[in-house]
């Protein structure tokens, strides 16, 4: 229920708005109760942020049970879809800055997994067989890429440089990528 109502407003408000408070006083609890159950704010935001993670990844799973041959370009315009269906959560994943000397809860780390288990997956099958050993590392390259070119679409960043169409361009250069990592040295 806390996760639930938290994620909620998280969405409506953002990260920068979000309150501890707000969610205790919505749900009728004290803040005290959440600080009994969660430890810290910051396991909180990571309780909620590992929610997403988890709805994410079942939206990229159901997006690629559904794309044809071009799985690659299904997960990128996924990524672009979920980031724009849910904006303030999205980006509070990112937002959210792990504090000095903590380490992610477990929790967290297995939605994280999860998601780019997903992303490494189909980086792999999208390899040949040779370069398929690659996957992890071009995986996080390519997520950056793409995490990019959705972070300067939803900010405006890209309708100032002129950029019509970001999604294809990210696409473009996931597919720059992958044939630079298929080519024979």
């Amino acid at each position: 229920m806390i996760v639930a109502e938290g994620r909620r407003q998280m969405e409506e408000m953002g990260f920068a708005r979000f309150s501890a408070r707000e969610v205790a006083k919505k749900i009728g609890y004290s803040i005290g109760t959440l600080y009994n159950v969660f430890g810290t704010y910051d396991r909180l935001i990571f309780a909620i942020n590992a929610r997403t993670l988890a709805s994410w990844s079942l939206y990229l799973e159901a997006r690629l049970a559904e794309a044809g041959e071009d799985r690659i370009e299904a997960l990128v315009r996924a990524y672009f879809a979920f980031a724009r269906a849910q904006p303030k959560s999205w980006a509070a994943i990112y937002d959210h800055r792990i504090p000095a000397g903590d380490a992610m809860p477990d929790f967290f780390v297995a939605a994280l997994s999860e998601l780019t288990g997903i992303v490494v997956a189909e980086v792999a099958r999208a390899l040949p067989e040779d370069r398929r050993e690659t996957a992890p590392d071009l995986a996080r390259s390519l997520l950056a890429t793409v995490h990019g070119h959705c972070a300067f679409a939803a900010n405006g960043t890209f309708a100032l440089l002129g950029e019509g169409d970001p999604v294809g361009a990210a696409v473009a250069r996931v597919r720059e990528g992958l044939a630079a990592a298929s080519a024979k040295d």
